[in-house]
């Protein structure tokens, strides 16, 4: 009988290869998240996808090599560890976790006037994840979904909604980058699903800083302004509607930094957006309990004053 000798010196290391790229991969993308900037952006959809889609992969591995081996060695626990270490950032997509920006130091922030004169409560806005479901998309990372009573009334009928129809200006001066117009307004009451133009009709204007709001969810047929047109704070530029990605007539406004016109929806830098000129606090907060199947606005409630 022959008897087998030790495994070779190579392979005693290769082993380790899984181990290896997982926690390299770790450590890149932290290393990229810190860096901040379109790099964190990328950073943390790669966080959440391509890191657990590999300890995924290590994971079937080494459960494999158990079927086979049929008993654990100090190289396949460690291995399985860190494989399933690897699938903790996937919990994100299932469990609300803010992207990691700092409103103290991310900048420039906006402060602008509401996109409306009339009582306005906000469904979701701020920055913690309890109060703004937003949070979790950098781009949104401190957008506002507002609308005017009466909602959450769960009817299929636009009129019933009071913020559809209600004008809506801009905020602050700046140039209009983005005017779409043409989608029609999706049945209320339900979810649309519209993942083919999520933001419906959208107007995004260019601010002195260089960066860019966006006002999404008009009314079909009712933008006012074109692209490249100068508009000053308070013109109207269209009016509440239930287009794109929607459930019911709201207007959806958030700050960031890249073009819109050139970074897609969810894949550019949120920035820190405030309201003055009104009779609340710059960053009104949202948020929505449920009681008795019944969704309730625990939000603030905003009025513009100001001129």
């Amino acid at each position: 009988m022959v008897q087998k000798g030790p495994r070779s010196s190579p392979w005693r290391i290769l082993r380790w290869t899984p181990v290896a790229l997982l926690l390299l991969a770790a450590i890149g993308l932290a290393a990229m998240l810190v860096v901040g900037g379109m790099t964190r952006v990328l950073a943390w959809y790669w966080l959440q996808t391509l890191l657990p889609m590999l300890g995924l992969v290590v994971l079937l591995v080494v459960v494999v090599v158990l079927i086979v081996r049929r008993r654990f060695t100090k190289f396949i626990v460690i291995t399985g560890l860190a494989a399933l270490v690897s699938l903790v950032p996937a919990i994100s997509l299932f469990v609300p976790v803010a992207y990691p920006a700092s409103i103290h130091s991310t900048g420039p922030a906006a402060t602008v006037r509401l996109p409306a004169d009339v009582p306005l409560q906000v469904i979701w806005g701020g920055d913690r994840v309890e109060v703004n479901y937003h949070v979790v998309v950098p781009d949104q990372r401190w957008a506002y979904d507002l609308v005017v009573a009466p909602y959450f009334v769960a009817s299929p009928e636009l009129t019933d909604y009071g913020c559809y129809g209600v004008p809506v200006v801009a905020p602050a001066a700046g140039v209009v980058v983005k005017a779409h117009d043409g989608e029609p307004d999706m049945t209320p009451g339900v979810l649309s699903n519209n993942t083919a133009a999520p933001e419906g009709n959208v107007v995004a204007i260019r601010l002195e800083t260089g960066t860019y709001l966006i006002i999404a969810h008009l009314k079909a047929g009712s933008v006012l302004v074109q692209v490249g047109d100068t508009v000053a704070e308070g013109q109207p530029i269209g009016q509440c509607g239930n287009s794109g990605h929607t459930s019911e007539p709201h207007i959806h406004i958030h700050h960031q930094r890249q073009d819109p016109t050139v970074y897609p929806l969810n894949f550019a830098e949120g920035l820190p957006l405030y309201f003055r000129d009104h009779d609340g606090p710059p960053m009104p907060e949202g948020g929505v309990r449920v009681e008795d199947g019944q969704p309730i606005a625990t939000g603030a409630t905003v009025q513009h004053i100001g001129k």
